[in-house]
């Protein structure tokens, strides 16, 4: 009997012209440029939300979305969380917006496309600024200042699952160290 390791998605979420918004795109950058284990690929998905979705049907035993989240926290601080699929709601693919889609509304669409996602991690980075209207290029100091460590816990996620095959109730939540707010 031959084991395999588990296959593990590192997807990279965000739109570069916003901003912080381009948070996952840049971790999944530096990810690239490393080889965690085998089975775990990472993938920049940038605003290509229904190409996400689709990946997350493909047989995946874990998924880890990297991306900005919003939560009241200080610019800059990483948290991870585990959202409950069981919850979702089925989303309507008809109103969704193409290049404007986040994590939550990608998980429902697997379940909407008639999939199931794998176990999901969530690793956000609590945002700066999107910019202006017109858009802004380039991260918020806090957020470049997280990049390292978002890079760090998501490599220790992805062993922690190739190794266990579960995180169980294994939290991780960081704080970059930046204080405050804007």
């Amino acid at each position: 009997m031959t084991v395999t390791a588990p296959r593990i998605l590192v997807a990279g979420i965000g739109n570069i012209f916003l901003g912080d918004d381009a948070f996952g795109v840049e971790v999944a950058q530096l990810l690239a440029r490393q080889t965690i284990a085998e089975s775990v690929h990472v993938v920049d998905y940038g605003i290509r939300g229904f190409d996400l979705a689709y990946a997350l049907m493909d047989e995946y035993d874990a998924a880890i979305l990297v991306d900005t989240l919003a939560r009241g926290e200080a610019p800059g601080t990483i948290s991870v969380i585990e959202p409950d699929l069981a919850a979702l709601p089925d989303a309507d693919p008809r109103a969704i917006a193409m290049h404007s889609i986040d994590p939550l509304t990608v998980l429902m669409l697997v379940r909407t496309l008639g999939g199931q996602p794998p176990p999901v991690y969530v690793v956000g980075c609590e945002p700066l600024t999107f910019g202006p209207d017109e858009g802004l290029m380039g991260l918020s100091a806090p957020v470049q200042a997280a990049l390292a460590e978002a890079a760090r816990i998501v490599v220790s996620l992805a062993r922690d699952l190739l190794g266990a095959g579960s995180l169980g109730s294994q939290r991780y939540v960081v704080d970059s160290g930046q204080k405050g707010r804007p």
